[in-house]
């Protein structure tokens, strides 16, 4: 028998990796590992709890197991791994809801279409649904609370290694902009016992910010302000902050929201940009991936270093420094340029 040469089985575990995702879709959907934290059980007793078929389930948790996320530990009987534990609600490094999101129908539909986003530099959430990926989860109510839970999932990891980036001791008062749900402000006010900051996103996002800040026992140093970035950003702020944001959107919307921020800010603030920031040359990356999503469902794009300070510019700002705050994410600080 012919043995296939190495390029060919990677070739065909490349291939296979959508099943792999679309399999975890399902467990998290149905909180498998959840279920597994007080030790192993039968694919019927999973089955029985959750109400779906045995035999499907086992196939799938099957092909995870192959993967290292499961472990079959007798016939038909499926334990946990550190891999599973991603996949458990609420923990601190939990991507459940990461998962799930990858589950949404429309976005997954979108992501599948990626050659006609190829082919004409268009987004394809938009040729697929006559509406663009944001508009979408507006009349949905029930993907946006997916949506900003995968957010949050992400949020706990990167606002933590943020929040150890960037020494913010000498920041009086900081805006964060497009905040969301006020998450990554909740982290910093814990961190700077000094410090005062406000959320500032759209009304509908935004309203939800008070319940995280007191959650967090910071509602009495925090503020919520409700707005638009690409009409005006508030002033009066020391640091100005965005996460994960300008990723979202095409250059000249880029330009847009920075001049507005410049506009706010005073002559000795900083902007603080959190965002992918993809090296060059063949090295791999996230950003590079994740870019894909923004072809397919955004107008934006991940960007490198020197595509960031060309905009900065572009602005009337200047890039002053560049920091790593994980593997696939940095830091762009950036003043104004006079």
């Amino acid at each position: 028998m012919t043995t296939a040469s190495a390029p060919y089985v990677e070739m065909m575990r490349m291939l296979h990796a959508p099943l792999i995702t679309q399999a975890l879709v399902v467990a998290a959907e149905l909180g498998i590992a959840d279920l597994l934290t007080g030790g192993p059980r039968t694919v019927e007793s999973l089955a029985a709890e959750v109400e779906v078929d045995a035999d499907g389930l086992y196939r799938v948790l099957r092909a995870l197991a192959g993967s290292g996320v499961f472990c079959e530990v007798s016939a038909r009987t499926f334990g946990s791994t550190p891999l599973a534990d991603t996949l458990r609600a609420g923990g601190e490094h939990s991507l459940r809801n990461w998962a799930r999101l990858w589950g949404l129908p429309e976005r997954h539909a979108a992501i599948g279409d990626l050659l006609h986003s190829v082919r004409t530099g268009q987004p394809s959430f938009e040729h697929l649904h006559g509406l663009s990926w944001w508009a979408q989860l507006a009349t949905r109510p029930d993907q946006a609370a997916v949506f900003d839970a995968a957010m949050g999932d992400l949020a706990r990891r990167l606002h933590a290694a943020t929040v150890d980036a960037y020494d913010l001791s000498g920041v009086g008062r900081l805006l964060d902009i497009g905040g969301g749900r006020g998450h990554l402000v909740a982290a910093l006010l814990r961190r700077y016992p000094h410090l005062r900051a406000a959320v500032f996103d759209q009304p509908e996002v935004v309203r939800h910010a008070w319940k995280v800040l007191a959650g967090a026992g910071v509602a009495d140093r925090g503020e919520v302000i409700s707005g638009d970035f690409f009409t005006s950003v508030p002033a009066g702020a020391d640091a100005y902050l965005m996460s994960m944001i300008l990723h979202d959107w095409n250059d000249a919307q880029v330009v847009g929201i920075l001049t507005n921020t410049r506009q706010a800010m005073g002559e000795h603030s900083e902007l603080l940009v959190v965002d992918a920031i993809v090296p060059p040359g063949n090295t791999a990356h996230d950003g590079k991936l994740r870019d894909l999503i923004m072809l397919t469902l955004h107008p934006g794009r991940e960007r490198t270093e020197a595509e960031f300070a060309a905009l900065f510019a572009r602005a009337g700002l200047r890039l002053r420094e560049t920091r790593e705050v994980a593997a696939s994410t940095g830091l762009l600080v950036a003043v104004r340029a006079s």
